[in-house]
């Protein structure tokens, strides 16, 4: 944060005292004071004292010094008055206040990821994200990437340190907590970057959390957005894949919300209407009669593209066996798991099941 922010609160300060006040960054830096000379000398052991204290005054050298509260809980500011008296005491707490109030607006008016937050929470109207791209020098048009991270049973607050550190320029990539669970990045791309791109990023991110932190993680990867305006849809992609993904195939870390497939538009359905398209399938037979080896087998027949031999040989049963039990659902549903059609039926039919499932656990 600059230095002329505080230095221009200071200077309104001159004539309610002759005290001398400053303030120093986490370094011990002077940043700002209303002894010009002192700027950009250090208080060095202060800083290390105030790092350390958990006191909300802190006496050091002949000065009082308070933290100034912030975006972070960590020491970043602190303002010190001249003396150790009570006088200095309540300048002090009355130069903290409004070095605070100073700093949040600085904060959330010069703030490029409170900025990127705020758009893709839809926080920012169309006109004003224009103007305010352009008082923060950020590029509109170019390519980036949306991921939502989520950490999966331990949840560790430093994982969104280790994602920082990953991508350290501030500039150009935004790294943000938005909940006790979900960290976001908005990643610039190179101009013609490809999914494949993308991948690549999450599966770092994932790797070195896991190896770390320890720490699960499930990705969820919008499509790219190739304008900032387009930032917040592609962080509900992101969600929707998470939602989606955990629905439909819970054993993937990585999900893009471009491969979802089918399962994105039975998720968006209602489930009145999807309970109708089960009852109009399965008609001579509910799903739930089809027992767990029947459901195996079923599952099996689809991975291996409905190739009875390649099923059978999987299974490790008879041909003949295999075509018994396919009759045997053909008997129970009407479907004929061997024609093309009757297939995406079923398939879509268990998808249908599962997602009333899921919802159902809700």
């Amino acid at each position: 944060m600059s230095g002329r922010i505080f230095q221009s609160v200071i200077v309104q300060m001159k004539e309610a005292t002759d005290k001398v006040i400053g303030v120093i960054d986490s370094d011990g830096v002077v940043v700002a004071c209303n002894e010009l000379s002192m700027v950009g000398s250090r208080l060095t052991r202060a800083a290390a004292i105030l790092a350390e204290s958990t006191e909300p005054i802190t006496i050091c050298e002949g000065r009082t010094f308070k933290i100034i509260g912030g975006w972070n809980s960590y020491f970043d500011y602190a303002v010190f008055v001249e003396g150790e008296d009570e006088q200095s005491r309540i300048i002090c707490v009355l130069a903290t206040i409004a070095f605070s109030e100073a700093k949040i607006h600085y904060e959330e008016r010069y703030d490029k990821a409170l900025f990127i937050k705020n758009i893709i929470s839809d926080n920012t109207l169309l006109g004003d994200l224009y103007v305010r791209a352009k008082e923060l020098n950020i590029n509109v048009q170019v390519p980036r990437g949306v991921f939502l991270i989520r950490q999966l049973e331990k949840i560790d607050p430093a994982a969104i340190e280790i994602v920082q550190g990953l991508f350290p320029d501030k500039q150009k990539d935004f790294v943000f907590s938005v909940n006790e669970t979900d960290i976001v990045l908005i990643k610039e791309l190179m101009p013609n970057a490809e999914r494949s791109e993308l991948t690549k990023y999450a599966k770092q991110i994932e790797d070195t959390l896991n190896s770390e932190l320890f720490v699960k993680t499930v990705i969820g990867v919008g499509s790219i957005a190739k304008h900032l305006r387009e930032l917040a849809e592609r962080y509900k992609e992101a969600q929707v894949a998470i939602e989606v993904g955990k629905v439909f195939d819970n054993e993937k870390m990585i999900i893009h919300y471009d491969n979802l497939g089918i399962g994105r538009i039975i998720y968006q359905l209602p489930t009145t209407l999807c309970e109708m398209f089960l009852s109009e399938v399965f008609k001579k037979s509910p799903i739930d009669a089809l027992d767990q080896e029947t459901l195996y087998t079923i599952n099996k027949f689809f991975e291996n593209n409905l190739n009875v031999s390649e099923t059978s040989r999987k299974l490790f049963v008879h041909r003949n066996t295999l075509v018994y039990r396919l009759e045997k659902i053909k008997k129970l549903t009407g479907l004929d798991l061997r024609e093309f059609d009757h297939a995406i039926v079923f398939k879509v039919a268990l998808m249908v099941k599962k997602y009333l499932q899921s919802q159902s656990n809700k």
